[in-house]
C-alpha cells in the first residue's frame, strides 16, 4: 500500500473509532415491570417472594442497573388499596405486570384487559374468572396456582394422624372468594370417610373469627384447619397464637405457619412461583403473549412439622408421619 493511501485509510478508521464506541455504549431498552404484592410491605414473606423474583431475572439476564425497571406496590390485602395501586401501576405503563393474589389480579384487569400479567397465590384462577381455563389461560392473564382443590383433603387426613382424638374440625376461609368455597368443599368430602365433622368459619373480621374458634373450642375433640385464602394468611399470627391459647391441633398451609410456632403444615414452597413467574415475565418480554402460556400448579408440596408446639399440645407425633416430613423442627 502506497503512504498516501495508508494515511488516508488510518486516518478514516481513526475518524471511525469514537463512532463504533459510540454504538457498543448505547444502553439497552429498558422495560418495565410493576409488581403488586397482596402483603404489607414489611411482610418478610412478601420481600422473600419480591427477591426470588429478582435473583430469577437475573440468571435471565434481566438487570435492574441495566434493562429493567420494578414498580412494586404492597396492597396488604386492602381491596380499597389494592385498586389504587392498580390504577397508579398502570398509568406507568409497564411493559408485564407481576400480581400476587387474587385480589390483585382482578383490581389489574379491571384496569386493563391489555396489560400482560402473570399472577402467583391465585387458588382457583377458573373459578375467580381470573382465566378462562388452565391450559387456554385467554385474554392478558396467566401465572401460577398456589393449590389443587384436592390438596385441601390432605389436610383433614394429616390433621388425624398427629391428633386422632380430633372428632371436629373448624375450618378458617375467606367465604367472598371461591378458593374458600372449594377448599371446604373438598375438605367436607374427605371428612366424610373420616367420620369427621367440619364446620366453616369465615374470616371477615378477626375479632369476630376469635369468638366463633374459642366457641368451637370449647367441645372436646376439636381441631383447625387454616386454609391458604386471603384471610387466613394475613391473620396467621394470630390464628396460630389462638390455636396455642385454646390448645387446638392445627394444621396451615405454608412452612412459615410452623417456623411462627404452629403444629404442622403442607403445601407448596411460596418463592418458587415467584421465581417460575419470573420465567413467564422474560418469556413476556422477549415477544410471547399470556394467553398462549399455560396456567400452572405447584410441583411439589411439603409437610413440616413444630414437635416443640406437638409437645405442648400433648401430641406424641407418630414416627411414619416424622420419616414422611421434609423437615422437622425440634
Amino acid at each position: 500500500m502506497r503512504r498516501r493511501e495508508f494515511i488516508s485509510f488510518v486516518g478514516g478508521a481513526v475518524a471511525a473509532w469514537p463512532l463504533v464506541a459510540r454504538a457498543q455504549q448505547q444502553p439497552e431498552q429498558m422495560r418495565r415491570i410493576g409488581a403488586l404484592i397482596n402483603r404489607p410491605a414489611g411482610d418478610p414473606q412478601g420481600q422473600a417472594g419480591m427477591a426470588a423474583f429478582r435473583q430469577k431475572l437475573q440468571e435471565l439476564r434481566w438487570s435492574e442497573a441495566r434493562n429493567v425497571r420494578i414498580d412494586i406496590r404492597w396492597g396488604e390485602n386492602d381491596v380499597d388499596r389494592t385498586r389504587r395501586y392498580a390504577a397508579e401501576l398502570a398509568e406507568l405503563t409497564p411493559d408485564v405486570a407481576l400480581a400476587a393474589g387474587t385480589v390483585a389480579v382482578t383490581a389489574l384487569q379491571h384496569i386493563s384487559r391489555s396489560l400482560p400479567i402473570v399472577f402467583v397465590s391465585v387458588s382457583d384462577p377458573v373459578g375467580a374468572g381470573v382465566v378462562d381455563s388452565l391450559a387456554r389461560p385467554g385474554g392478558n392473564t396467566t401465572g401460577f396456582m398456589n393449590f389443587e382443590y384436592s390438596l385441601s383433603g390432605k389436610w383433614l387426613e394429616l390433621l388425624k394422624q398427629i391428633a386422632p382424638g380430633v372428632k371436629r374440625v373448624a375450618i378458617l376461609r375467606d367465604p367472598a372468594i371461591a378458593a374458600g368455597i372449594g377448599q371446604f368443599s373438598a375438605i367436607q368430602a374427605t371428612a366424610q370417610s373420616l367420620d369427621v365433622e367440619v364446620s366453616a368459619i369465615g374470616i371477615r373480621d378477626p375479632s369476630e373469627m376469635e369468638r366463633s374458634v374459642t366457641a368451637f373450642a370449647r367441645f372436646t375433640g376439636s381441631g383447625l384447619i387454616a386454609t391458604g385464602s386471603a384471610s387466613p394468611v394475613r391473620y396467621s399470627d394470630r390464628i396460630i397464637a389462638l390455636a396455642a391459647r385454646l390448645k387446638l391441633p392445627a394444621i396451615y398451609p405454608y412452612r412459615y405457619h410452623v417456623i411462627n410456632g404452629g403444629l404442622m403444615s403442607y403445601g407448596p414452597d411460596i418463592l418458587d412461583p415467584y421465581r417460575r413467574a419470573a420465567g413467564y415475565v422474560d418469556r413476556i418480554l422477549r415477544g410471547e403473549k399470556p394467553a398462549d402460556l399455560p396456567v400452572q400448579a405447584p410441583t411439589k408440596y411439603e409437610l413440616i412439622i413444630n414437635l416443640k408446639t406437638a409437645k405442648a399440645l400433648g401430641l406424641t407425633v407418630p414416627q411414619s408421619l416424622q420419616a414422611g416430613a421434609d423437615e422437622v423442627i425440634e
